[in-house]
């Protein structure tokens, strides 16, 4: 058993809303070393940890974790269609080992997966099916959450499992830093936005251009004073990076929401993905960790990050 980790900030804007070709060349290079790093390392199986942004995951049945058998990607904001090379028999066994871990997680056998997913399965392998995977979705948009030592444990026991595989693992931790895009709540929402979020899935295509639309307008103004979505934090997005690399994964139970939520924005609750990767590697043992990039990037709404680590 060997084990990778890539921790990567993804951004529905790229190439859509695109800061200035300096920083876009900036990201080129770092995500062209991590890729390369990836195909050095030949993974036999990735894991997955993602977030869903009401694609896959709607309140009519809002688990805070599953499971996929099997998954499709929507192929929003252009990113690759159709179906993810998923391992059914490592799912369903990780799903086994993940409940005899007295860890609640639903199960897919049909899952629909967004840009939170594949994004970076195309940044860092250039396919969705070039190696077998199995996506683990973490409900990191739609509150109420699982409080985050309930991440770690699942990170957890997912290391605990791969630990007794005889393979090459690469863990994926996808989403954050800080950042808050138009991503509406379903408490005091008007009822088209509200039946949206329970039971809106297969949008029309002019329902999901009209969405990408709204986010490419909010990218435009985002940082400014004509925006009230909450800015990104720089200072947040370091201290936490730091958190990871320095092994401190105890201070994550301590981690309140509602402080996120209002210091670095809604949605940058997808770290959690990040947590749950950190802590699968920890399970397997002592590892070593390095920060490969960060920059704040208002143009992608996105605090934008690229961690690394293995066993050391």
């Amino acid at each position: 058993m060997t084990v990778m980790v890539k921790c990567l900030s993804h951004t529905p804007l790229r190439g859509l809303n695109d800061p200035g070709v300096e920083v876009v060349d900036e990201v080129d290079t770092v995500l062209a070393q991590a890729r390369a790093e990836v195909e050095r390392f030949d993974p036999e199986l990735i894991v997955i940890f993602a977030p869903d942004h009401y694609n896959g995951l709607f309140y009519d049945l809002m688990p805070p974790f599953v499971i996929a058998t099997a998954a499709d990607s929507v192929g929003d904001y252009g990113t690759l269609p159709g179906p993810l090379r998923v391992d059914r028999d490592v799912a369903l066994a990780l799903t086994r080992s993940i409940l005899d871990s007295d860890i609640d997680i639903a199960l897919s056998h049909r899952l629909q997966v967004d840009h939170g997913c594949t994004q970076t399965l195309e940044e860092l392998t250039g396919s969705l099916t070039r190696y077998p995977t199995v996506p683990v979705i973490i409900n990191s948009v739609a509150p109420p959450f699982a409080p985050y030592r309930r991440v770690r444990k699942l990170g957890e026991a997912v290391g605990r499992f791969i630990g007794g595989l005889d393979k090459r693992v690469l863990v994926l931790g996808t989403g954050g830093l800080s950042h808050e895009p138009p991503v509406p709540l379903l408490a005091g929402a008007p009822e088209e936005i509200a039946n949206f979020l329970i039971a809106g899935r297969n949008p029309t295509p002019e329902a999901r251009a009209a969405r990408q639309a709204r986010t490419i307008a909010a990218g435009r103004i985002y940082g400014t004073p004509d925006c009230h979505l909450t800015p990104l934090n720089p200072d947040w997005d370091l201290g936490f990076i730091d958190t990871l690399v320095e092994g401190r994964l105890d201070e994550v139970d301590t981690f309140s929401v509602e402080e996120i939520s209002s210091t670095a924005g809604r949605s940058t609750h997808e770290i959690r993905t990040w947590v749950a990767a950190f802590a699968a590697l920890a399970a397997t043992g002592p590892y070593r960790a390095r920060k490969d990039y960060y920059r704040p990037i208002n143009e992608w709404i996105a605090g934008y990050g690229v961690i690394s680590a293995e066993a050391a």
